[in-house]
Parts: C-alpha cells; structure tokens; sequence
C-alpha cells in the first residue's frame, strides 16, 4: 500500500503534537518537507538495522527499579542544549571522552560510582545548589551551558516528587497505567520545565521533546519491575531537537528557505520561539511521521515516529557531510 502524504493529524490528538504543529508545516516557508526526499530516504532504510551504541552502557541501568527511575527522571531533567563553541564541554569516564547528551550520561554515571551522590534520591534532587550541580557535571573545555537552568529544573523534579509521589517517579508512572501519552502528560502538567510550547500565528503550538523522550527512555531501558509495559508509544511524535533536523536536511528532506539556510550555516543563534525555529522543529515532527508511515508501508509493519527518531539522531552522532545544525539557547532540547 503506497502511504499518502499529507499533513491531517490523527483523530483523536491527546497529545496535541501532530494537530497543533501541522499548520506550521504544511505553510512549508521557511521549511519545506520534500515528499520525494522521503521516499528516497525510506526506500534505503527500508532494511536497515535498527542502531545500537556501545555508549548506552554509560546509563546507570544496574541501579534498583526504584532508584533508576529517578536517576533518569534527573537525567531527562537535564537533557537539553549541550552546544557550545569549541572548546566544547567534555567529560571523560572509563578512559573516554564524550560530549552532547553522553557526556551528560557519562557525568551521571561518575557521580553515582566515582563521588558517591544520591542522584536517585528526591531530597538530594530539591536541595542541589548550582556549586553541587556544577561539580557534577565537571567537565573539559567548557562549562556546561545553561548551569542555572539545569539546577532550577533538578530542584523542580525533587520538589514534586517529594509533594506529591511520596519521592518516587515510579508512583507518577504507575499513576498513568502504562498508557504513553497519559504518562508524557502528566509529565507536562507536573514539572513546568517540561512544558516545550511556542505561539506561531497566535496558536500554542506543542513539541513536549523532553517529557515524550523520558517516556521513551524509559520504556527503551525497560520499565522498572512491578510496572508493567508502556503501551501507545506508536502514538508519541518525534523528539524536535538540533540533531535530527541536521540529518534530516543532509538528506533533503527538509529544504530551508535561502535566508534561514545562511542563518544556520553562519551559526546565528536563532531565537528561542521565534519562528524560524519552529517551523524546523515542526517540519522535523511531520518529517519523522512521513518516514514512518513510508517504512511502515515498505517493512509491511509499523514503524512508529519514535524509531525514526532513534535512527535519525543515531545517523547525526557521525558529523561527516553534515552542515551545521541550527542553534537556539533553550532549556527545552
């Protein structure tokens, strides 16, 4: 069956990505989402394994259900904006050095094993201070962008938990009964800092990149015991950040208008909301769902946004041929 292309939205949208993003797609200026490039593309992935990293073994897997499940509450706390000018911030663990989102895993994984840090526990989480926090996230090059934000966001998850889910995350998942999009929700509506909106055209557009990732992650590294599997993850979108949109336009399926273009390839900081930014970020959302559909329709089995997020930031961790990626200071992704 040969999938259409098209920006109509599913019904019902819970969720409230793909219904409040498609106008700012489908006006295709100053991102364009070309239908053919998706095709091309689906067809060479259409066998393609899906991607593993030897550096998912920096993730603190091995701690206690209960424990894990605040650790990567903590770790999606923090997971946003790693970017900076050279020299960019590092961290070295177990004789590597990684940057981006694994030097935040690899800084995570020193606090638990190397500086023995409570990372897991909600008291530890409300009480951090910046010196703390700092210390922990101590790297090369440098410092961590964005360090007060990170400390308001970890404070933010531990005061909550401790309010209102006796300290533990896992009471906030159980509380969803493993339903996805519940659990990427109430996420949203508990901890503000997740709240990942803009207005475009005088409508509240939704991306929610790092509560749809948390869920992700959580059901990725497998939910802790007595938990139950999540369910609905078909219906999560794709996580809108810099590096899946960088792959996406190597691949021509995002064309940028000429003035955007030299923006991003000049490295303009773009502004946080503006425009700009949110038709790449929606054109990524509507991007990943045409992928999906395409190699659902190539593999003969469903392939969920989620998947092709996972492949397309996997494909971005290898810089080579790629232009640069757009940049914006957000807390968001």
């Amino acid at each position: 069956m040969t999938p259409t292309f098209d920006f109509q939205p599913p019904r019902p949208d819970p969720l409230g990505v793909l219904s409040s993003t498609a106008p700012v797609a489908a006006a295709g200026d100053p991102v364009r989402v070309d239908a053919n490039a998706v095709r091309r593309f689906a067809r060479r992935m259409a066998q393609a394994p899906a991607p593993r990293h030897a550096q998912d073994a920096l993730h603190a897997t091995a701690l206690p259900p209960l424990r894990f499940a605040n650790y990567l509450l903590l770790l999606e706390a923090l997971n946003f904006c790693f970017w900076d000018d050279e020299p960019r911030w590092r961290v070295g663990w177990a004789g590597a050095r990684h940057d981006g989102y694994w030097a935040l895993a690899a800084a995570l994984r020193r606090g638990l094993e190397a500086d023995g840090l409570p990372l897991w526990d909600a008291g530890w989480m409300a009480a951090v201070d910046e010196p703390t926090l700092g210390r922990l996230l101590r790297g090369e090059g440098r410092p961590v962008p964005l360090l007060a934000a990170r400390v308001a966001h970890v404070r933010e998850a531990g005061r909550v938990l401790l309010e209102r889910w006796d300290g533990q995350f896992t009471n906030l998942v159980r509380a969803c009964r493993g339903d996805a999009v519940a659990l990427a929700l109430r996420i949203v509506e508990e901890l503000p800092s997740f709240r990942d909106e803009a207005v475009w055209a005088g409508s509240v557009v939704r991306f929610y990149k790092r509560a749809q990732i948390c869920v992700a992650d959580l059901a990725r590294m497998g939910p802790p015991a007595g938990l139950g599997r999540l369910h609905g993850l078909e219906r999560l979108t794709a996580f809108a950040d810099y590096k899946v949109p960088q792959v996406l336009r190597k691949e021509g399926i995002l064309v940028y208008a000429a003035s955007l273009a030299q923006a991003v390839d000049g490295q303009t900081v773009l502004a946080a909301g503006g425009s700009q930014e949110v038709a790449i970020r929606a054109g990524t959302i509507w991007a990943c769902a045409w992928i999906a559909r395409a190699l659902s329709a190539l593999r003969g089995a469903p392939v969920s946004a989620m998947d092709v997020d996972y492949l397309l930031w996997s494909a971005g961790q290898d810089k080579a041929g790629l232009a640069p990626y757009h940049r914006t200071r957000t807390a968001f992704y």
